[in-house]
């Protein structure tokens, strides 16, 4: 009977769902064709005539959700959802969440106990139940995203240490920000968020907001025509040298040029347009603007008014430009405020080609995002940028305020912001923390993923994480913990995987005499059921010599209608259907 795998509350979950009385859960019986969602720690057992009669019920992804949370009760303290949410790296604020946690507070106030039964669950997640699923499975960019944290924070109490720099102090609003302060912040492509020291205090982008305008600028205009105005070479100077190159172009891109680029008839209507922009980037978290920063940039500018004359001397504003507005533009942009936690989901915008990760709006464009990146790589570190690029290997971009705005492509965003600042003019603490990142992780744009084996690939499971995956999976079938098997299952862990004696789950839970755990990894996991350890014997020779006798007939029973080449199709069937459904 398929349904001796389960323990009274899946037997009587199946019931309501069959219009069979008493349930059909016979295979034998002609009308009950039986689908199997193998992928899962749970078999879902449906008539095909129930499913045409309650569509929705396939798949049940919110039950199975429901089970492995729960671990074997019958509801779930809310704070548990919450916390075991955070663990993946999903906030409970993420945009794409919302409905779901509001659903969870509306349904909270109706509940005396503050937990939810499976129906209740079930009614707070469906709307978002593709995301979660994805989330629980570990199939984010990151998918031990706890272990990496650890890591991160490590990187960032060394970087603490430092001592070294000094704060910018060519305006007042710069120098009085505390030597003290330093942040970290990332969000993955999948919107994984991690964040640690100061990283709700605002500060100003400066020179960060650069790379960003250019975006907006190529991602409207195009590539060509925002080029004639500027070039791309790294020019090896000062970031405020009047200089142009023989093309009479202004190189790197820091010039106040781009601003030209901007849509919008007056500096009012541009400066909208770009903080429209910058929200959505940000997935409209913190963007705000520092109008003592922008007057005392426009009182102490005069060098960059020196440019700006010296540009229009050599005639590279389009005609009829005032340049004086323009500059005025340029110092506004300067004084747009972001938090660490705003400016890393506006980094992981560009990591993962112009779609905000927490919104999955498209904000950029291909084209805008590529070149972005490029003219990043090479000169967004000032005359560091050639050292950066050697040692870091990333696109990156700092500004005087302290900020480093740090992109992974295809993996995460970092702002990293502390106010000391080295003679070049970038964060002395930033500087640290993006060159151990890369040493520790396979982050270098050149360091080759398969042959690099001395560096941490957080992109997937470590081997010590398979070595505790393989302590975890047997110790469960050792103890009869069923529902720790159904988390694993669901987290997509090899249910199959040995020890150094080659024993599997199957083996130990034999050896037991745990009939429960035996059915599930047979029914549900459809594990090979004769394995052999390094003596040669099978999970039936165990059962046998320790007198275990009703396992010894659940193996049998299963040994008799047992296929290896049927169980491989079962499985991949299986999983096709589940990332199908995703």
């Amino acid at each position: 009977m398929f349904t001796h795998c389960f323990s009274l509350q899946y037997k009587s979950f199946l019931s309501s769902l069959c219009c069979s009385s008493p349930p059909c859960f016979h295979l034998s019986r002609p009308h009950c064709r039986v689908v199997v969602l193998t992928f899962l720690p749970v078999c879902l057992c449906i008539c095909v005539s129930c499913r045409r009669r309650k569509a929705g019920i396939l798949p049940s992804l919110e039950d199975l959700l429901f089970y492995t949370i729960a671990e074997g009760q019958e509801k779930i303290p809310a704070h548990k959802f919450t916390t075991a949410l955070k663990a993946t790296g999903l906030r409970t604020g993420d945009p794409r969440l919302k409905e779901c946690m509001e659903m969870l507070k509306v349904t909270l106030k109706t509940t005396s106990d503050g937990a939810l039964d499976r129906h209740l669950f079930k009614k707070c997640v469906q709307s978002n139940i593709v995301l979660l699923t994805q989330a629980f499975r570990k199939k984010f960019v990151i998918p031990d995203f706890q272990p990496f944290c650890a890591h991160i924070d490590e990187l960032y109490d060394n970087a603490k240490n430092l001592s070294g720099g000094q704060v910018a102090d060519y305006i007042p609003q710069l120098a009085r920000f505390s030597p003290d302060l330093w942040a970290v912040a990332l969000c993955t492509v999948d919107g994984q968020r991690h964040t640690v020291g100061d990283t709700k205090v605002p500060f100003c982008l400066q020179s960060c907001v650069k790379p960003l305008k250019y975006a907006i600028a190529v991602h409207d205009h195009g590539t060509e025509y925002v080029h004639r105005f500027i070039g791309k070479e790294p020019s090896g100077l000062r970031f405020n040298k009047l200089f142009l190159n023989e093309d009479g172009e202004d190189d790197d891109d820091v010039s106040p040029l781009q601003c030209v680029c901007i849509q919008g008839a007056s500096n009012a209507e541009k400066f909208d347009y770009v903080m429209n922009f910058m929200n959505k980037m940000a997935g409209n978290e913190y963007v705000g603007f520092s109008n003592a920063t922008f007057q005392s940039e426009r009182e102490s500018g005069d060098r960059n008014f020196a440019i700006g004359y010296y540009l229009k001397e050599k005639k590279c504003f389009p005609e009829g430009t005032d340049m004086t507005s323009i500059l005025d533009f340029y110092f506004q942009l300067c004084s747009i405020e972001v938090t660490c936690e705003s400016a890393s989901v506006m980094a992981a915008t560009l990591a993962n080609g112009g779609f905000c990760p927490i919104t999955g709006e498209r904000v950029l464009s291909p084209e805008a995002v590529r070149n972005t990146l490029s003219l990043m790589h090479s000169c967004g570190m000032y005359d560091f940028s050639g050292q950066f690029a050697f040692h870091v290997g990333l696109p990156a971009k700092s500004g005087v305020a302290g900020g480093i705005l740090l992109v992974v492509p295809n993996v995460m965003g970092i702002m990293c912001w502390s106010p000391p600042l080295d003679k070049l003019g970038n964060s002395v603490r930033g500087i640290q923390f993006c060159t151990d990142l890369v040493s520790l992780c396979n982050f270098h744009n050149y360091d080759n993923l398969r042959h690099f084996a001395k560096k941490l690939d957080p992109r997937r499971e470590g081997g010590d994480q398979r070595v505790k995956s393989v302590i975890n999976l047997l110790f469960a079938a050792y103890t009869g913990d069923v529902s720790a098997l159904r988390r694993f299952a669901l987290s997509s862990m090899d249910m199959e995987q040995r020890d150094y004696d080659s024993r599997t789950a199957l083996h130990v839970a034999a050896a037991e005499g745990h009939g429960e755990v035996v059915r599930f990894l047979l029914e549900a996991c459809k594990v090979n059921p004769v394995p052999r350890d390094r003596w040669g014997n099978t999970p039936m020779d165990e059962a046998v010599h320790f007198g275990h006798h009703d396992v010894v007939t659940i193996l049998r029973d299963y040994h008799n209608k047992y296929s290896p080449q049927d169980s491989s199709d079962d499985k991949q069937n299986a999983e096709k259907n589940l990332d199908g459904m995703l």
